[in-house]
């Protein structure tokens, strides 16, 4: 099984001032994937130092091995979602975010204003996904199977994926 973390990040929601929906949604959708568990869930506000905190803490303490952040991936001052995962990791996966970026942007051209990142910080892999309820569930089902095998050979579960050619 995945260990799977989901942070909401809304300033507004971490005072209690917005129901999260977002976060509900996704982690329905994880517990409803044969492959993931989640093990931890909470709403932050948009603040830089705070999501880096967080990301390092579930990633060195092997508390997840999927953290998923939704929220602060646009133009606002106050989106720096993207910059806390890009400050943490050690290696980006940015396959993972332009495929979520190109899928998305067959639905909304809405899409191409995304900042959303991925990387891997220990043997963790950081995701960030849109605020919106929509976005965020069509981003991760866009990537969520394809993930396992990532993470796989990121814990050394899973061997090469290349065979030889004879």
């Amino acid at each position: 099984m995945i260990k799977t973390a989901v942070i909401t990040l809304s300033d507004k929601g971490s005072r209690g001032l917005r129901e999260d929906k977002t976060g509900e949604i996704l982690i329905d959708f994880i517990k409803k994937n044969n492959n993931y568990e989640v093990v931890h869930y909470e709403m932050l506000p948009d603040d830089f130092e705070q999501i880096k905190s967080k990301l390092i803490e579930l990633s060195d303490n092997s508390i997840a091995d999927l953290i998923i952040t939704n929220g602060g991936t646009g133009f606002s001052k106050r989106d720096v979602t993207p910059e806390a995962t890009l400050a943490v990791i050690e290696r980006e996966a940015q396959g993972v975010a332009e495929y979520m970026r190109y899928k998305s942007f067959e639905i909304t051209p809405k899409a191409m204003g995304s900042r959303a990142r991925c990387g891997i910080r220990k043997n963790s892999v950081i995701l960030n996904l849109p605020g919106s309820p929509k976005g965020a569930l069509e981003n991760l089902s866009f990537v969520i199977d394809a993930l396992v095998h990532s993470i796989e050979i990121l814990k050394g579960e899973a061997g090469e994926c290349a065979t030889p050619l004879k």
